[in-house]
């Protein structure tokens, strides 16, 4: 290690900016950095921020103040280096670096230069790059899962979403690279990959000229891994050759994380959503006759300017009509630089939470009776914890997926990071419980 300083690096935001800090982490060891957990022991701290919607903005100055009060060097990378670069340079003297979210490959250098008495900006205003398999990266997930990245960026425009302001256009990677990736993977003994992008079922649009989802699935079925599972499938994108891919390849999760965001066409219209509204209802219906078994996700955005009770109404029918396994919701955030900050009939945050609640009442019933559906089934449960107290395991069924889904709770002895047969004896809202079964 010699003289070169320790370095921290503190992750927040989604899991595309995880798989940028757990690249940033690789380059850093590859280069002989020292790096630790411990942000009072380090001598720099990246902090891998979010600029997503204000609260996440919120959290992330929480965290670069917190550190500057505690007199740590900051280089502040990821979405609101992209978004705020000279606003934080002015407001946090302790920041040393800001580095955008298509140049966090660079930090090595970025360090050495920071080394070397400069104040570094290194802010890509079209970022272009993604990460492959030849980038070294360090997990940082439980042993058992892993997030695969098979594209960057988007080339959608919804009214709310600063997304492509901060991360460009779409961007895949090869079939080949995606694949490679897998494989190195599968020899870390990695159970469950999940797919992610900005919009996954939109994947190879640019390289190939027409979406390749379907041959990438068809391509990782030959992988050794267990467990494929796709975030943000958009229901426009689920063409009969995909819905086809996920019935053919047996890794392949029916588990479907389609982010509606609402279901009235005048709301999607004004979130410049249009090609959405016609589909909603015929698609969920197509995917559940296709794959009876899919497991169904969905995120919605309540209160989003100009939303009347009559299109809020509509939404809950929705919702009570499709019963969804799984539903996140959001209360609509106007976020300046996109169309949605703007656009009058801005709705009162007690309106927007009161409708939050709404759905979310609805939905539970649902949830509920959808886990106690698996109550007495024996199935395979993927285990990432212990309690060391109880020695009570905590894993995930195929069902749910890391962090926004429910957990199961496991009674008996396995290996972490294994897969193992669980009989369910009991559900509730969130989560399932049972027992290991041994053969």
């Amino acid at each position: 290690m010699g003289d070169k300083p320790t370095i921290a690096i503190s992750h927040l935001g989604c899991e595309k900016n995880r798989i940028d800090t757990e690249h940033m982490l690789g380059l850093l060891v590859q280069a002989g950095y020292g790096v630790d957990t411990n942000e009072e022991l380090a001598d720099y701290v990246i902090v891998n921020t979010c600029s997503f919607i204000q609260a996440a903005r919120e959290e992330s100055v929480r965290t670069l103040v917190e550190l500057a009060d505690a007199g740590k060097k900051i280089v502040i990378a990821g979405c609101m280096a992209q978004h705020f670069q000279q606003e934080l340079l002015e407001e946090l003297p302790e920041a040393v670096a800001v580095v955008g979210t298509g140049d966090y490959h660079k930090i090595v250098n970025v360090i050495h230069r920071v080394e070397a008495g400069e104040r570094v900006q290194e802010v890509t205003a079209e970022p272009t790059y993604i990460a492959d398999e030849t980038t070294p990266r360090y997990r940082t997930t439980t042993e058992g899962v892993a997030y695969l990245r098979v594209a960057e960026g988007c080339d959608y425009r919804c009214a709310f979403c600063i997304i492509p302001h901060l991360r460009g256009n779409q961007r895949s990677r090869s079939i080949e690279s995606i694949v490679a990736e897998a494989k190195q993977l599968a020899a870390q003994g990695v159970q469950e990959i999940i797919l992610i992008s900005q919009i996954t079922t939109n994947y190879g649009v640019d390289v190939y000229g027409e979406p390749r989802l379907a041959e990438l699935l068809q391509a990782l079925g030959k992988v050794g891994i267990p467990w494929i599972r796709m975030h943000y499938a958009y229901p426009t994108g689920l063409t009969p050759k995909v819905i086809e891919a996920i019935q053919a390849t047996p890794n392949v999760l029916p588990y479907l994380d389609l982010p509606l965001q609402h279901s009235h066409p005048e709301v999607l219209r004004a979130m410049n959503r249009p090609w959405q509204g016609r589909v909603n209802d015929g698609i969920i219906e197509r995917i559940k006759q296709a794959i009876p078994q899919a497991v169904l996700r969905t995120t919605f955005i309540v209160g989003f300017p100009g939303e009347t009770k009559e299109h809020f109404e509509h939404l809950l029918q929705f919702v009570q009509r499709h019963e969804f396994d799984h539903v996140g919701v959001f209360t609509f955030s106007p976020e300046e630089g996109t169309p949605a900050y703007s656009l009058p009939n801005q709705l009162p945050q007690e309106v927007m939470e009161a409708r939050r609640d709404a759905v979310m009442e609805i939905q539970q019933p649902i949830s509920l009776r959808k886990n106690q559906q698996e109550v007495g089934k024996v199935v395979e449960v993927l285990i990432e914890q212990e309690n060391p107290e109880t020695g009570e395991l905590v894993g995930r069924s195929a069902r749910f997926s890391p962090e926004v889904d429910g957990l199961v709770y496991v009674q008996g002895a396995a290996r972490l990071g294994s897969l193992v047969p669980v009989k369910i004896t009991d559900a509730d809202i969130y989560d399932l419980y049972g027992h290991v079964v041994n053969n």
